[in-house]
């Protein structure tokens, strides 16, 4: 069975259930088992109509599930009345059910585990590898959350910014994992900003564009990164980009600035720039100087150090990092580049094959690594 078409058809399944009036935590369920019962069948035995296959299962198995809970056998009788057979609805209710795990009472990170859980099609494993954490304490996060969004309909649920929220960090997901979800994420984006006015939208729209239009110059053939200055811009996807600087243009000018707009302000910059030496850093500066204003981030301020470095150079740079929590994710990394820059490469190696071993995934080990195999194998 295609575990990228069970995937693509998961959401489509879900909402169809969770219209139908099952809570969201047992339809879940009940589609996971029905996920399971398909990649379990026969070789060659695939249903016609998969996902009438899947709805129809699915919402047996749910029933099943009804059942089997003394405390529902009231509910029973209404439950038990199967709609009429038939091709199964074509309606899309996957940013429905975005804005369902955006529930306001979620945590962001129990929310983003919900939705790559539910909408996305990931495993527990899967989701607990790309956070750092045991599949168990993953586990109990999901079930946490699905109880708390239990029993609230497709037309109750959280608000814009959340979904937003959720939106970008599951698109970071897919940009940065073996799985793509990051043109899921722009599909839905374009869904909602043609629902919605909100120029954070178009904020967050523009900005996922231009991450996705340097995707093909982002790693080596052999997969390992290549850091922004180093990218052959030639791969970059200029169409994208065109139509990304046009949607936030039209953002910025409503003079309702967020932090997507501001985010994408700099990218927008690093994807003007014909090459990495022709960066304007000192407008990269001057917009990190806004975004802070608008989020007091320790990441923003740790990024806007590295700007500064490149701005105004690179002891600048660190005497800017300097004041920030040595703690913080990719600190010893920026550090390990500004000391490159500023000639000590002793010191710059030593912090690049630390900032390895902090690296949150096998990407980033790979490539801090060589870079500090790179300088400890150059002239003293």
């Amino acid at each position: 069975m295609d575990e990228a078409l069970l995937r693509s058809l998961t959401p489509q399944v879900l909402g169809i259930l969770v219209r139908r009036g099952a809570d969201f935590a047992a339809a879940e369920d009940a589609v996971q088992e029905a996920l399971l019962e398909a990649v379990r069948g026969r070789p060659g035995s695939r249903p016609r109509d998969l996902k009438g296959w899947l709805v129809t299962v699915a919402w047996r198995k749910f029933l099943d599930a009804v059942r089997a809970d003394s405390a529902r056998r009231r509910r029973e009788d209404l439950l038990d009345e199967q709609p009429a057979p038939g091709p199964a609805p074509s309606a899309d209710d996957t940013l429905q059910l975005y804005f369902l795990c955006a529930h306001p009472s979620l945590t962001p990170s129990s929310a983003v585990a919900l939705t790559l859980r539910a909408v996305g099609g990931l495993t527990t494993r899967q989701i607990a590898e790309a956070y750092l954490v045991p599949e168990a304490t993953m586990a109990q996060r999901i079930s946490r959350a699905k109880r708390t969004v239990s029993g609230v309909r497709l037309d109750r649920h959280g608000d814009v910014a959340t979904v937003l929220r959720v939106l970008y960090l599951v698109f970071n997901e897919g940009y940065s994992g073996d799985l793509d979800l990051a043109a899921e994420a722009i599909r839905l984006t374009r869904q909602l900003a043609a629902a919605v006015d909100h120029p954070e939208v178009a904020g967050l729209l523009a900005l996922m564009l231009l991450h996705h239009a340097r995707r093909a110059g982002r790693t080596a053939p052999d997969g390992s990164l290549v850091p922004l200055a180093e990218q052959d811009r030639s791969r970059w996807d200029t169409a994208s980009i065109a139509e990304a600087v046009g949607i936030l243009q039209t953002a910025l000018a409503r003079d309702r600035l967020g932090e997507f707009q501001a985010q994408a302000a700099i990218a927008a910059l690093h994807a003007d720039a014909p090459a990495a030496e022709e960066t304007d850093w000192v407008q990269i500066v001057e917009w990190y100087d806004e975004l802070l204003r608008l989020t007091d981030s320790p990441v923003v301020r740790l990024n806007r150090a590295v700007a500064v470095g490149e701005a105004d150079g690179p002891r600048a740079g660190l005497a800017a990092l300097a004041e920030l929590d040595h703690s913080l994710p990719r600190h010893t990394a920026a550090a390990a580049y500004l000391h490159e820059r500023d000639g000590d490469l002793k010191t710059a190696a030593r912090l690049y094959a630390e900032a390895a071993h902090q690296a949150p995934n096998l990407a980033e080990r790979t490539h801090l690594t060589r870079q500090a195999a790179r300088l400890n194998s150059g002239p003293a």
